[in-house]
């Protein structure tokens, strides 16, 4: 079996728990990008949020790609869009006039801006800006207009409150929306068409590459529907348990340089 596209989650799998990016994982995916593997970061992160990485990995152009807000975008690292599932205005009015009735914060996010109509900012809300690197602006419901694309909401608070939260989350919405809980902290809710896995075939088939040629590491539950699309599913050693469960193969942590082990194993 020949690996043709690895897929890699960024948080708690790329990076280290610093969010440093060590350089026995750059020398790895370098070595695999010259045998002419696609190597995409795939992240519930939006694009400004990964440039910080692509940089140092030579990620860049036409020919290379990346997949951004859990999988409602995929395109080219110079902005051509492969897939792009996006949330409606009146999908984000419902999912946030949810979050009040049940008393969690709640913010969305277009390509450019985190918005926010609760004054009392989280801050879950203020940390993810700092790490996405994407400003925030408060607008009411009212505020929120057609023009806007909206990748996806998320409900943001205490895990504690926000396990409450997802333990009651009505039916009715997840029939509706892709939800994943990619942190404690973090549940997010998207067009029913998103998913890593969904962006990842997609993008695979638009390649020309087979489901067996495809190789997928992540760590949290917004990575099992890459990890189980892929031919070779990964989970990393810091992986949660149902990852563990699902994926073929547990490589090591991300603190130990796990993607790097788990390229130079299955893919080199």
């Amino acid at each position: 079996m020949t690996i043709k596209l690895i897929a890699i989650d960024i948080d708690g799998t790329l990076v280290d728990s610093q969010k440093a990016l060590h350089q026995a994982t750059i020398d790895t995916i370098e070595k695999a990008k010259a045998k002419g593997i696609k190597v995409v970061l795939c992240t519930g992160r939006p694009l400004t949020g990964v440039h910080q990485y692509l940089e140092p990995l030579n990620i860049a152009g036409d020919n290379q790609y990346v997949v951004t807000f859990n999988g409602s975008l995929a395109q080219s690292v110079s902005g051509n869009v492969i897939v792009n599932h996006n949330i409606s205005t009146e999908d984000y009015i419902d999912l946030e006039s949810l979050a009040r009735k049940m008393h969690v914060h709640f913010h969305m996010e277009t390509k450019n801006f985190i918005y926010t109509a609760n004054r009392d900012i989280s801050g879950y809300t203020i940390a993810e800006s700092f790490l996405v690197r994407m400003p925030i602006r408060y607008r009411t419901p009212e505020e929120i207009t057609d023009d806007l694309t909206i990748a996806k909401g998320m409900f943001v608070d205490d895990p504690e409150i926000l396990s409450k939260f997802v333990a009651n989350f009505p039916e009715e919405y997840k029939e509706r929306f892709y939800v994943v809980q990619s942190e404690p902290y973090f549940f997010e809710a998207m067009n029913k068409k998103a998913s890593k896995g969904n962006a990842i075939k997609e993008l695979a088939e638009s390649l020309g590459i087979a489901q067996n040629e495809v190789m997928a590491i992540g760590d949290q539950g917004n990575d099992l529907t890459m990890v189980t699309y892929a031919g070779t599913g990964v989970a990393m050693g810091n992986a949660i348990d149902e990852l563990k469960a699902t994926a073929q193969y547990v490589t090591k942590a991300n603190d130990e340089d796990g993607v790097a082990f788990a390229i130079e194993k299955f893919a080199l």
